[in-house]
Parts: C-alpha cells; structure tokens; sequence
C-alpha cells in the first residue's frame, strides 16, 4: 500500500523514507490522492472543522475518512451530507463532534462505522496510559510540574 503523509511539522529526515511513506506539501495532496485518509491531528483552532465541505469535495468518491484523533475536526453535519451524496465512499469514526452525541443523521447511513471512542483501547496503549499518569502523579508530589498538565 502506498502510504501518504502530511504535517504542518515536517518529521526528521529519514523518518518517512524508514516508514515508505511518501510525503504531500498539504493535506488537500493528500486528501485528492488517498482511498483512505486517517486523521491524527490534535484539535487546534486551526484544526477545527479541518475537514469540512470543501475539503471532502477534493477527495475520491471511492474514498474512506477515518477519524480516531478528535471529533471536531470533522465537520459532522458536511460529513453526513458528504456521504449522502456518494462524494465520498464511507467513513469511520471512533470520536464526534459532540461526544458522547452522535449526529442522528450518521445513525442511519450505511457506509459509516461508528465505534464508542475505543480506538485506543489496546492492552499495550492502556498500560503506557496508566503509567503516564504515574509518573504525572510522582511529579506532582514532589513539588515538580506534571509532563501533562491539563489547564
């Protein structure tokens, strides 16, 4: 599978050549080339509604957008009409716009997954969680700032 990436913080050098990944120059290259795109931004204010209606207007009618990273990225209401319409072949996603809501719209399509914000729910990922939240808690207590402090 070619693999495509696009981030406003280009990695190190090598670090996509090592994963045989090929970069684009924006996520609009991306979304126009990909049959499937996979979201893992955080949400920003610049990433907020990232993908909206023009921008699933770029990508391939057999593709598929999957979002596990956070739900306001997505604009949910273009999405469904998106999706609706065939400008898109499907989607999945495992976060929404107003968790816990899930827009009623995308409750009744067929060419969209819709998982209950599971996507990181791996023995592996939930012990790495556990133990980050350790350490923010030893940090805490000796009078030292957490590594992820929530403001």
């Amino acid at each position: 599978m070619r693999v495509l990436a696009y981030s406003p913080t280009p990695p190190r050098p090598g670090t996509l050549a090592d994963c045989g990944a090929e970069s684009r120059g924006s996520i609009d290259e991306v979304l126009a080339e990909a049959a499937i795109v996979s979201l893992h931004c955080p949400l920003t204010p610049d990433t907020r509604h990232l993908i909206n209606s023009h921008r699933l207007g770029l990508m391939r009618p057999d593709a598929v957008l999957i979002n596990a990273a956070r739900g306001e990225i997505v604009d949910e209401l273009a999405l469904g009409q998106a999706l609706r319409a065939g400008t898109i072949a499907g989607a999945g996603l495992d976060v929404y716009e107003h968790e816990p809501a899930v827009s009623p719209e995308l409750l009744l399509l067929e060419n969209v997954v819709l998982l209950p914000h599971v996507g990181s729910a791996t023995l592996e990922t939930r012990i790495a969680m556990g133990m980050r939240a350790l350490t923010n808690l030893q940090a805490f207590f000796q009078g030292l700032p957490p590594a992820d402090r929530v403001n």
